[in-house]
């Protein structure tokens, strides 16, 4: 059996996780489950990665994402009668690259006066969508120490943005950023963070008759690779340790490492010890299917708007407190 300790290569949050959580057994296959989308960006080459694979065509044609795109801006008329000529904030979570909501903001063009903020766990991400919006000059752009934050801490960095003229807030929730996490507590987060007349806008797939199909060519896509393969390699891991695949289990997409021998890791005085056919879970996106997905929104939310993508993949919902 190797022995390997990478005091330079092992993270201590994601080694510190899987030692938490354990592993469980289906079968005689042991599953380790690291899949916490906090862990996805903690350096700046895992958050370069995500935004190399936000951006690649093979993608944005998986998931759906131009489609997507086009259905946000449609929605830019809707939001401008419901800002009725007031000063907005816009609070883009989980910003990314801000490009997603850089198109809603530039169809609703100068029939809006913006403040835009985004949040993000990410320094890096929040670096990059400031930058987004400098570049365009189609925003106030607010920098605060809450732009790093995650959706825990959402009410007390709402209630700073709601100050002098800026009353009305638009929350985005773009990109299937719903699906990295268990959606009530999500929903509540966002629903107790926003005041009588806030919106929030949502895009998100949807189970589809093809979902299976989606799934798998997640497997093949070099990108989706390129970006989790960061986690277990912060185990100290090896990519010859390692082989990528997918499946669509639990009404939800899961991501996973598949170990190809044994392998034992020390760090920190633990040892963690690695079986060849060891399962590492690394991501999960879940999935739902627009009845569902409706039935949860109308929970929270007084009034609920949605539109489809023309294969039914994709939804955008404009939510009302």
């Amino acid at each position: 059996m190797a022995t390997e300790t990478n005091r330079l290569q092992i993270n201590d949050l994601i080694f510190r996780e899987l030692i938490k959580r354990g592993y469980s057994l289906e079968g005689n296959t042991r599953i380790w489950n690291i899949a916490d989308s906090k862990l996805w960006y903690l350096t700046p080459e895992q958050a370069q990665a995500y935004l190399e694979l936000e951006n690649s065509k093979s993608y944005n044609e998986a998931v759906g994402e131009n489609e997507g795109q086009k259905l946000i801006e449609n929605m830019a008329d809707e939001i401008v009668t419901w800002a009725k000529k007031e000063p907005i904030n816009i609070i883009d979570l989980g910003c990314g690259d801000g490009k997603k909501a850089g198109g809603l903001i530039k169809t609703c063009g100068n029939r809006l006066e913006i403040k835009y903020c985004p949040i993000d766990i990410s320094s890096y991400l929040v670096k990059k969508a400031i930058e987004t919006f400098s570049k365009e000059n189609i925003a106030e752009v607010i920098e605060f120490q809450y732009n790093i934050s995650d959706f825990e801490n959402l009410e007390n960095v709402i209630h700073l943005l709601n100050i002098g003229k800026y009353k009305k807030n638009l929350i985005l929730l773009l990109g299937n950023t719903l699906g990295n996490f268990e959606i009530n507590e999500l929903l509540y987060e966002i629903r107790s963070s926003m005041k009588g007349n806030d919106l929030l806008l949502i895009d998100t797939a949807v189970i589809d008759e093809k979902i299976k199909e989606r799934t798998k060519s997640q497997a093949e896509n070099k990108a989706v690779d390129n970006f989790l393969i960061h986690m277990p390699l912060q185990l100290g891991l090896n990519k010859t340790d390692l082989e990528y695949n997918t499946r669509f289990k639990n009404q939800r997409m899961e991501f996973y490492y598949e170990i190809k021998k044994d392998k034992t890791i020390n760090f920190n005085k633990k040892e963690v010890v690695f079986h060849k056919g060891d399962q590492i879970i690394v991501a999960v996106a879940y999935k739902y299917d627009h009845k569902d997905l409706l039935s949860y929104l109308n929970i929270y939310f007084s009034s609920v708007q949605i539109t489809f993508s023309k294969d039914k993949s994709k939804v955008v919902a404009l939510c009302k407190k």
